[in-house]
Parts: structure tokens; sequence; C-alpha cells
């Protein structure tokens, strides 16, 4: 009986692609991974207690930036944020530990997404990460090593993992990294900015600090972080480039971690970037940490027996397939390819209007500065006023805010709504936002004549936004400086 092409791919080739994503592999490598991110976000936490910025972000401000749709999300009310994250601390210990792993990592999933939604001026790439991170970590069976629930459930099957468990971190990886290189593949960038700005502000690096200024310089960290986000995924796959890659992962990150402020980002990448890595790599070096110690203990003190159980057998077995998690590999993996590129789908530069920017890994990309004063009309009586956010809004959502049409709008719809409630008529609200991007000239980004009272918060392309019209003159700039 002849078997049709669509019978065929069934027969042969679906088979072998669920055999291959759930052999079993050595868990050591996620067991890794998820005591690394664990550390890191404890770590994390510990930076906003001392910072004092859960007071400062979610219990002064009066006004929350939510996202569209997810108005209903807000802070806790009183000491409830405070608690909130001390709660988070408790449980990204608890995941670095293996420690009910899988209610910890659910409840961290849970708990650090809400803390995410509660306000996009606060928006970070890694934070988004974070947030898929912590998804994938409740998926993956990252406590069958070295965790405490291995001893505490006293398992006795092999530390194994499916081989999707790895795959799937590392497919992650990569496609944050190659986006990021491919954002970078905008006019601004390769001719320099605002990588120049920022290197000329960091004159005092030591040792190479002052030869930031010079234009090998900036062609250097342009094209050089451009290849690097573009190549590092595909260098990390193959086997034979990856001790290569690790180097160039470990001076990128550290270089980043001293040039910009960017918190626990360069840590986090540097980490996740170990799960491409053997399966098998944590034990190997536990394994040569412990010849080490067997050596210097037989030198103080004499040779002693061998030692039982330093191996640990991995089974070939593979477990059972599951169409709902092989369904679920596949259809994150496609929205992790497409949700980027959803900036396409909207007119101008990202850059520039902002839409499509978040979720989309373009990190670094712009510096913009922004004036930004709102005027309030009473349309009764005709009379105009300006209106100060410091009334509402912290310094960094103010920062945030003045260079973001979108947020803009959402706090014009806010003082309009106040306005309303008070039983005054809907006031007539429009903004001066003059923007500088990558050094150009100011330029209005709304359209100063536009009531954004009237205009519906929508993920439609915003035709109140005006063009950016003023060229980038990199080489002026430079001659400037």
């Amino acid at each position: 009986m002849r078997l049709s092409p669509d019978q065929a791919v069934r027969s042969t080739i679906l088979p072998k692609w669920r055999a291959y994503l759930f052999k079993p592999v050595d868990g050591a490598s996620v067991a890794a991974f998820r005591i690394l991110f664990g550390g890191i976000l404890f770590w994390e936490v510990l930076r906003y207690f001392s910072h004092g910025w859960i007071e400062r972000y979610y219990i002064t401000p009066t006004f929350h930036f939510t996202y569209p749709f997810l108005d209903f999300v807000k802070p806790w009310p009183e000491n409830g944020m405070t608690i909130h994250f001390a709660v988070m601390g408790v449980l990204a210990l608890m995941i670095a530990l293996g420690l009910f792993y899988r209610l910890a990592s659910l409840l961290f999933c849970l708990a650090f997404t809400y803390m995410f939604l509660l306000d996009k001026a606060y928006y970070l790439n890694h934070f988004y990460l974070i947030v898929l991170f912590s998804f994938l970590v409740w998926m993956i069976p990252a406590h069958r090593a070295f965790s405490l629930d291995r001893r505490r459930l006293h398992m006795q099957e092999a530390p194994v993992v499916p081989r999707w468990s790895v795959l799937l971190l590392r497919a992650q990886v990569f496609i944050v990294y190659f986006y990021g290189g491919l954002a970078k593949l905008n006019s601004d960038w390769l001719h320099g900015e605002p990588m120049r700005m920022w290197l000329a502000e960091q004159t005092d690096f030591p040792v190479i600090g002052s030869a930031f200024t010079s234009e090998w310089a900036v062609s250097f960290f342009t094209y050089g972080g451009l290849l690097f986000d573009l190549g590092i995924g595909f260098l990390l796959a193959w086997s034979r480039t990856r001790p290569l890659a690790f180097i160039l992962a470990a001076a990128f990150h550290l270089l980043n971690a001293r040039l910009f402020q960017i918190g626990i980002f360069p840590f986090l990448m540097f980490g996740a970037t170990l799960i491409f890595a053997e399966p098998d790599w944590p034990r190997h070096v536990m394994q040569t940490i412990r010849r080490l110690f067997i050596r210097f203990r037989a030198i103080a003190h004499g040779p002693r027996g061998p030692r039982a159980n330093d191996q640990i057998a991995i089974p070939a077995t593979s477990p059972r397939s599951s169409a709902i998690v092989l369904a679920f590999i596949h259809i994150y993996l496609l929205a992790q390819f497409l949700i980027p590129l959803r900036h396409l789908l909207y007119p101008g530069d990202a850059n520039w209007t902002e839409e499509g920017h978040r979720f989309a890994w373009h990190m670094k990309l712009r510096d913009k500065e922004a004036m930004l004063r709102i005027y309030v009309t009473d349309p009764r009586t005709g009379q105009t006023w300006e209106v100060s956010p410091a009334v509402d809004l912290s310094s960094r959502q103010i920062d945030e805010m003045s260079t973001r049409p979108d947020m803009v709008l959402q706090y014009a719809h806010y003082l309009a709504d106040r306005f309303s409630a008070a039983g005054q008529a809907r006031p007539i609200i429009r903004v001066d936002q003059q923007v500088s991007l990558n050094g150009r000239p100011y330029q209005p980004l709304i359209d100063p004549a536009v009531n954004l009272a009237e205009i519906p918060v929508s993920l439609e392309p915003a035709n109140w936004l005006l063009p950016l019209t003023i060229p980038l003159k990199a080489g002026e700039q430079a001659a400037t400086r």
C-alpha cells in the first residue's frame, strides 16, 4: 500500500523528531541554569530593597501606565508591594535550591509577571526575558539534579530531562541575541549613532577610555556589537566554535556591565549562554574540582581509596511522547519568532514612534531626549493652563513618558477622566512634545493640534504622530565633539 506524502511524513519524520526531542539527557545543565537564574533574581530583589525602588516605583506614584486591556492590574495597597517583593525573593531562593520547585517556580512566574505588567514605564528587555525564562523554568523539570527536592522526595530515578528542555532554553537565548542584531540593521546604528554619543561620555574608562572619541573605536563597538549579536548564537550552537563563543560572550557582557547601567542583564545573559554547553558540563566541573581536592588531600594526608558513585549513569530510555508538550514547544517558538517582527506592521521608524518597540529585543538602539509640556483647556471658558505631571508620577515615569507617545496619550486620558469625574466638562488636552533622536535637533513627535482626550487608546497605527524628518548627520556631530 502506497502512502501519501502526508502519511509518509507522519510515519517517518514526526516519530523521529518526537524521539529526538524526548531523548533523555543529563539534567545537570538545566539545574545549573535554575541555580544561576534563581540566584540572580534573588540579587535583583535585594537591589530593589536596598535602593528603595519598591516605594519609589510602585507605592508613591498615583498613576501607573498599564498595558492595553490590562487596566485591572494595580499595585497592592499599603505595604502589599513590599510583601510582594519579599515573597519573590523567597521564591527565587527556593528555585535556586530546588525546594518545592514546581510550586515555587509557578508562583514566581505569576508574581514577577504581575510586577512586570504594573507599569510599562519600567519596561526593560531583561525583565521581559525574565518573564519568559520563569515560564520556561516552570515547564522544565530542572529539579531532577542538584536540588533539595531530590533529597526531600527521595528521587531514585536518574537525574535526566527530555532533550527539549535544553533545546527550548537554547532557542530562547538564540532568539534574543539574533533579533537584537537584526534590530541594529538600521541607518542610525550603521552610521555610528548612538554609540558615538555614548562612548564620548565614557572617556574615563580604564586604559582605553581616551580612545573612545576616535572613529575607529566607534566603528569597532558599532559593528562589533552588530556582528556579535547576529553571530554569537551560531557560534554557541556549533561545538567547534563554542569555546571561542563563551570567551567572546564573557568579554562582551563584562564590557557592557562596565560601560552601561543595565543592571543584571549582562550577568543573566552570560549565565544563560552556558546552556549551550554539553548537558553534563556541571558534572565535569564538579569532578575536576573533586579530583583537585583529592590530590591536595592526598599530598597533605596521604592517599585514600577511590570514592564510589563518582559517575552517575544516564539511562537511554525515552519518556512517553506528549502531544501537548510538542504542540506547546512549536507554538511557543512560533510566537517568539513572530512577536519581535510586529513593528513592521506600523509605518515609520519604531525608534522614533515607539510603535512595536517593546517585546522586539530592540536593545540599546537609540538615545532620546525630550521636552514635554501638557496643556489643558476648559472647553466652556477657553481658559488654558499647563499641567505638571510631577504631581502624579515618579521622575522615571516622567522621563519615560516624555519620549513615548502611547504613554502621553494614557496620561492625557487620565487627566481628562479626572476632570470629568470632578463634575467638570471633559477638557481639551494638547501637548508640545519636542524630541531629539540620536543627537538630531529637536522636532515635534505628537501633533500639537490634536486633542489627545478624544483619541482612543488603540493598537492601530497612530495617525496623530508626526514623522521623523530630520536626517542624521553623524559626521558633523563627530567633528563638533
